[in-house]
């Protein structure tokens, strides 16, 4: 009787072993692919940009990450980003504040998503749910929903476009209320 066990449980061991041999196409791909990991990475980050000595643009980030790809470098900020931009005299002239950006350094592009806020030196304020800024043409724009909230009135539609310090700017698909003093007219 012991024998007879002994060859039933000899051949279980057999079959699951050959049983277990074969191998999951998924999962050995899965594990021979590469996963894309920054070239640099900063916790607590402070970047300053200036020009002949003045400083310009000041950007605070919880964490960046720097990746270095062939033809595609790109630097995320995945926990958000705090920008000010200064004017020739040093004072801040306007200031973005975001959940998440990215930029693309190739391109000079710049993109903010999440809750993105920009306030100018008139107090003027724009949400939206997306923002670029082309630091090429030096314009920031949006074809998401925005909305820009002034002393006296708040403005709604799809689109914006502006100057990078968001001093003259223009909504597109315009919606809302508008005061107009009689001065003016």
């Amino acid at each position: 009787m012991c024998i007879f066990a002994c060859r039933i449980f000899a051949a279980l061991i057999f079959f699951l072993t050959i049983s277990s041999c074969e191998n999951d196409i998924e999962v050995i791909k899965s594990l021979s692919q590469d996963t894309l990991m920054p070239s640099q990475s900063m916790i607590n980050a402070e970047i300053r940009y200036t020009d002949s000595a003045r400083l310009q643009l000041r950007i605070r980030a919880p964490e960046i990450h720097r990746y270095s790809q062939l033809n595609d470098d790109y630097t995320e900020f995945p926990a958000g980003v705090f920008a000010e931009f200064f004017d020739r005299n040093g004072n801040v002239e306007s200031q973005l504040e975001s959940r998440y950006a990215i930029y693309y350094a190739g391109k000079d592009l710049w993109e903010a998503r999440d809750s993105v806020v920009v306030i100018n030196k008139a107090g003027e304020i724009l949400n939206t749910e997306q923002l670029f800024w082309d630091e090429r043409d030096r314009k920031i724009y949006s074809e998401s929903y925005v909305r820009v909230t002034r002393p006296n009135e708040v403005i709604m539609g799809e689109g914006f476009e502006a100057d990078e310090t968001f001093t003259r700017w223009k909504i597109k698909k315009i919606q809302g209320t508008i005061y107009i003093d009689d001065d003016d007219l």
